[in-house]
């Protein structure tokens, strides 16, 4: 059995709950880090929230998220990256390492041409990156989000964006909901890791059948995803980062989020 010197939860994840709900309440429980999503920054000052964290001996994992660069106008474009240029000014701002990229698509748009704006966008936001020491973390997505949320879909396809821009600052999040049923997903894994880029490592599991492919996910044992065995891949390369808990769920966020992240804790302990 684990214990949770290495779980860390997405506030995401414990949707009803505001940033001081979730920091109290996750340091009570023994959860050792956060990856803070942006909109739970919105109107507070970010750097006390970053000291508050810290101060219940929360590491800050990462922020989430930055990406969405595709766009069919400049003036989209030229909006993404100024989002983009915000993340990383906020990450900073808080004392997170990262940033974590959901890179983004359009509707009708070519995938090779929302490829190339993805890269040239990561390239536009590095130097600030650069000079900010932020690390930018591309999170492929699951093929059924091609048409509009992601154009990166693979570890394969992260890692050709990667070997393009060739600065260590970019990097991968490994999400299991995305990539487990990638047979190249071990091979990839290993590569990605000898290139020093396997900077995250997210956990959840895919229930059989599905209601719902944004917000139905499942806690782990609850899917059919060999968690344990992609956890085994990511750890034989060395990676000792966090496993980071990110679960979009309607029916989780219905029930009592107390309950919810004890049930955490417990499948986070026996299925991960």
């Amino acid at each position: 059995m684990d214990d949770l010197s290495k779980l860390c939860i997405h506030t995401i994840t414990t949707k009803p709950w505001s940033i001081e709900e979730a920091m109290d309440k996750y340091a009570e429980a023994g959860v050792a880090g956060i990856t803070v999503w942006r909109q739970w920054l919105e109107g507070r000052d970010i750097s006390r929230v970053g000291d508050e964290l810290r101060s219940r001996n929360l590491e800050i994992v990462s922020t989430c998220r930055g990406g969405f660069f595709p766009a069919t106008t400049k003036q989209g474009i030229d909006d993404a990256i100024e989002d983009n240029r915000l993340a990383i000014r906020e990450a900073a701002e808080l004392g997170a390492p990262m940033v974590v990229l959901v890179c983004g698509a359009v509707p009708g748009q070519p995938l090779v041409e929302a490829r190339k704006q993805i890269t040239d966008g990561i390239a536009a936001v590095l130097p600030l990156a650069e000079e900010l020491n932020v690390r930018l973390a591309i999170e492929p997505l699951h093929p059924m989000y091609a048409d509009d949320r992601s154009a990166i879909n693979t570890m394969a396809s992260a890692n050709e964006v990667c070997d393009q821009l060739d600065h260590p600052l970019v990097g991968i999040a490994a999400d299991v909901y995305h990539i487990w049923w990638d047979p190249d997903l071990e091979s990839q894994i290993q590569l990605t890791a000898e290139k020093n880029r396997l900077f995250a490592f997210h956990i959840c599991d895919w229930k059989t059948p599905t209601t719902d492919f944004l917000n139905d996910r499942g806690l782990m044992g609850e899917g059919c995803i060999d968690v344990p065995g992609i956890r085994k891949m990511v750890e034989a390369t060395g990676f000792d980062g966090f496993n980071e808990v990110e679960i979009f769920s309607e029916r989780w966020w219905a029930k009592d989020q107390d309950e919810f992240l004890q049930a955490i804790t417990h499948a986070y302990l026996n299925h991960s």
